[in-house]
Order: C-alpha cells, then structure tokens, then sequence
C-alpha cells in the first residue's frame, strides 16, 4: 500500500506539473481547455486544478460580464507566487528589476555609482537598489525566488571576474556571497554580455534566431554567443571574449571617438561619444572619420566571430546602439569585405535594461528547472 500511495502522489504531482506547463504564458482557460492541452480526462484535470487553487498555483478568474447566461469558470497561473531579481551590477549604475513568474517586469530602480568606485561602496550600492526596489513593490525576500546578478567580465565557475574586469577590485567580489546573507533562493552570477543577448532572444530583436553572436557596442566593446539556442559559456566562462586579442582592436577602439579632433575640451568622457555622433549627422569631416575607424576597428573582432560561428544574426547592443542608424551600415560593409557570409545586422531595441532582463531571464529558467525537474514546492502560503 506504500508503495501504491507512492505511485499514486507521483502521479498527482506529474499532472500538476503538465497543467501548470499548460497554462503558463497562455490566456486563462477552462478545464476542458486544459484537458484538451494535457491529455488528461476532464473530471481527473478538474480534480488537479482544484488542488492548484487551493495550493495557490492557480487563479480562478472571474468572469467580465460581456458573456449571457452561466459561462464556464476559467483558471489561470498565478504568476505573483513568486518573483525573481534581475541585477545589472554597471560602471556608472546599478539596475534591478523584479518581475513575477510569467517574466512580467512589475518593479525597477536605478541607484547611480561612480566608475571608480571601490567594491565595498558598489556592493551598497546593490544592496540600496535592491532594498529599495522591493519596498517600493511591498515585497519581502522570501518571495523572491532566483536572483541573477550581471557583472562586467567573464565569470568563472565561483561566480568571481577573476580574469577580466573593469571594476576596481571587483576580481575579488562574490555577488553570490554576499547577498546569500538577504536571500535564501539561489543567486546567480553572468557576464554582462552574455545576459545581453539572453535579452535579445526572448524580449528583443532576435526572437526568431537560434544562432546570434551580441556585440555590445559602448566606452567598452564586448560580445556574448548563442548557438543552437543555447547561451555559451566555454569551459572557463570566457567564451565571446575575443577582445582580448590585441590584434582585434576592441580594447582600443573607443579611443577614436574619445579623441576626435576638433572635441571641445568641457565635453565629459561620458559625453564624448554622443557628441561626436552629433557631429557625425551635423556632416562634421573630422567626426565621420573617428567614427570610421572605430567601425573598422569593430568589425575585426566581429568578423572573427561570424567567420568561426556562421550565425543567423549580428546583434548591436550597448548604449552606442542608440546611433545604430551611424554604425550599422558601415558595419555590415565592413563584414562583407572581410566575411564570407554576412549575417542580418539588427539594432537592440532594448536600450540600458537589457543586461537586466536578460538576468531576469537566467533566474527564470532557474525557476523553472527546480519547478520542472526536482518537482513542484509545497503549498504556497495564504500570502503568495
């Protein structure tokens, strides 16, 4: 009889698992919707669902008016039983975004930080956002469940940029560590650029791509891979960092605009960029030529990816995408020069939050691994 009662739980818990898939990401549906999506009988689907409300999986919704007589109850996922936290953890800013279990952003804040500033000062820095983020969405720590921090620099298997970073002293920091004493979910740690083209796939430009080579395009130059669908990593969380080849240019390449001839010495190093930009559409010669080299010196590094990779599409992301309508074209003139095949070169749309919801996304398949593969978690409680 144990081992009865056994089977019979694994198979409950099965079901539920196939009517939460089910209805996840979809509109709300009735129970012979539901059975028709799972296979299962209505009255076994209906005796699950039932379970699922009460356990605070799911929601009945009530019915708007607009339909005559009795109509069918209609259930959908409760996607506010848990939350998640993607965190860009920047140069010049931290960004955190929550979002709920449908990958719906319901919260965002910024806290500026200065480049130079040293990990204990980033680190509160993080610490603020976060706070301040969940109290502004009237959320405790215990309803996040995966949280995925966006740093600059691979990352290796510890969660630490102990080859590369631009941060001051942040090689030594483990995002992971510290905030391990805040949440007891599990907290993820990803390169900047690689979360860059996470975002790109499931939110941004390249949703209809399953090979995409992300260029981020900025006072840094930096790239991210998906091949097959999947994000790659390599062996020691360096994949994409082709940068690091002298003879590509990337770490040299923003010094063409940073010293454009004839750049008014006023102009801030964050605001040289822009301001060449401008010039380049005032018709300035000067301009048009930094911003040549620094295409050609970009289109090195590019080439050597889309030459091993072959992908579907070439991704420009980073802040400089905002002039994409300046550096596309020459782009892809470039690749065709040096590449067999130039793939589609398109524009992220994303803007400053696609480090961040592409952290959303890596702590949502966080979720979903443990939801789907260790087995749905206990009764969720009366305030989920």
């Amino acid at each position: 009889m144990d081992g009865a009662g056994a089977d019979v739980s694994k198979l409950r818990e099965h079901n539920s698992l196939s009517i939460v898939r089910a209805m996840r990401g979809q509109p709300p549906a009735t129970v012979t919707e539901l059975a028709g999506r799972t296979g299962l009988s209505r009255p076994g689907t209906d005796v699950v669902v039932r379970g699922l409300v009460t356990d605070g999986w799911v929601k009945v919704v009530e019915p708007d008016g607009s339909t005559v007589g009795r109509p069918a109850r209609r259930y959908r996922f409760n996607a506010d039983a848990g939350h998640v936290l993607g965190v860009d953890v920047g140069a010049h800013k931290i960004l955190v975004l929550l979002a709920d279990l449908e990958g719906e952003v319901v919260r965002s804040h910024r806290v500026p930080v200065e480049p130079e500033a040293d990990p204990a000062v980033r680190l509160a820095a993080v610490d603020t956002a976060i706070t301040e983020c969940l109290d502004a969405a009237g959320m405790r720590h215990d309803r996040i469940w995966a949280v995925t921090v966006g740093v600059t620099g691979p990352v290796d298997a510890t969660g630490r940029t102990t080859l590369f970073t631009p941060l001051p002293g942040w090689a030594s920091v483990s995002p992971a560590d510290h905030l391990s004493t805040r949440f007891s979910c599990p907290i993820l740690v990803e390169n900047d650029c690689k979360l860059g083209a996470v975002a790109e796939r499931w939110k941004g430009v390249a949703q209809d791509a399953d090979d995409i080579v992300y260029v981020l395009a900025g006072m840094r130059i930096g790239a991210g891979l998906i091949l097959d669908g999947t994000l790659r990593r390599g062996y020691g969380g360096a994949a994409g960092e082709i940068g690091a080849l002298k003879a590509v240019r990337w770490l040299s390449a923003p010094s063409h605009l940073d010293n454009c001839p004839g750049m008014p010495p006023e102009v801030h190093p964050d605001d040289r960029a822009a301001w060449v930009f401008d010039q380049v559409r005032a018709g300035d010669r000067e301009a048009r030529a930094a911003l040549r080299r620094y295409v050609k010196d970009l289109a090195i590094g590019a080439a050597a990816l889309v030459l091993a990779l072959d992908p579907q599409v070439v991704v420009l992301g980073g802040g400089w995408s905002r002039s994409a309508d300046l550096i596309v074209d020459p782009l892809a003139h470039e690749l065709d020069r040096l590449c067999l095949r130039v793939p589609e070169i398109r524009a992220s749309t994303l803007g400053a939050d696609s480090v961040a919801l592409g952290a959303l996304r890596v702590a949502l398949d966080q979720v979903d691994s443990v939801l789907f593969t260790d087995g749905m978690p206990a009764p969720l409680t009366s305030g989920a």
